[in-house]
């Protein structure tokens, strides 16, 4: 069975600062025509970030578009050029003042296949050194670092409720009980 849509047209409705809106035009498999409204994405990197004490390092921040608080893994957008796993090095840093020698590539998610592009690289870093962070400028978070079973119960409890987090901690559990191989970098 063909599922495949082909473009007919495609017009750029809005350009942000990194986030574009688009409405394309159509053919479905049996031939006629349908919109389609998407949001093209740079791409994103998420963390799992491990402590020597084996502590998973966390975020609190507050996210404008749900109008609230979240506790997640850290996590950034890839800039112009730049490769995902220099994203997630540069990420962690900034955002949590930690650096790692060790970097394992566990996958990469689709998290919004009905409306955008988006596409995160899971990242493992591990043996973790504390330095300094580098905020961007508007950029407000607290760190903190919860063993590696307290963060799973929070996943449960729905104190962790992001689809980025639950996936990450998710292929974390796998990599770690040897079920899934991750890639070292």
């Amino acid at each position: 069975m063909n599922l495949l849509e082909k473009q007919l047209s495609s017009e750029r409705v809005y350009q942000g600062g990194f986030l574009s809106v688009h409405k394309d035009m159509v053919e479905l498999p049996d031939g006629r025509q349908a919109p389609r409204e998407y949001i093209v994405h740079p791409g994103a990197v998420a963390i799992l970030a491990l402590t020597p004490r084996q502590e998973l390092v966390l975020e609190r921040q507050f996210r404008y578009p749900a109008g609230r608080e979240f506790i997640e893994i850290p996590a950034g957008k890839i800039d112009p050029g730049e490769a995902p796993e220099i994203t997630a090095r540069r990420e962690l840093l900034e955002e949590t003042g930690y650096r790692s020698d060790k970097w394992i590539y566990l996958g990469t998610a689709h998290p919004c296949i009905g409306y955008s592009n988006e596409k995160i690289s899971y990242y493992l870093a591990q043996d973790l050194a504390l330095s300094e962070r580098q905020l961007d400028e508007g950029e407000f978070l607290e760190v903190l670092t919860r063993p590696l079973d307290a963060a799973m119960e929070m996943v449960l409890t729905g104190e962790i409720c992001d689809s980025k987090s639950i996936v990450g901690l998710h292929w974390l559990a796998a990599y770690l009980s040897g079920r899934m191989r991750g890639v070292p970098i």
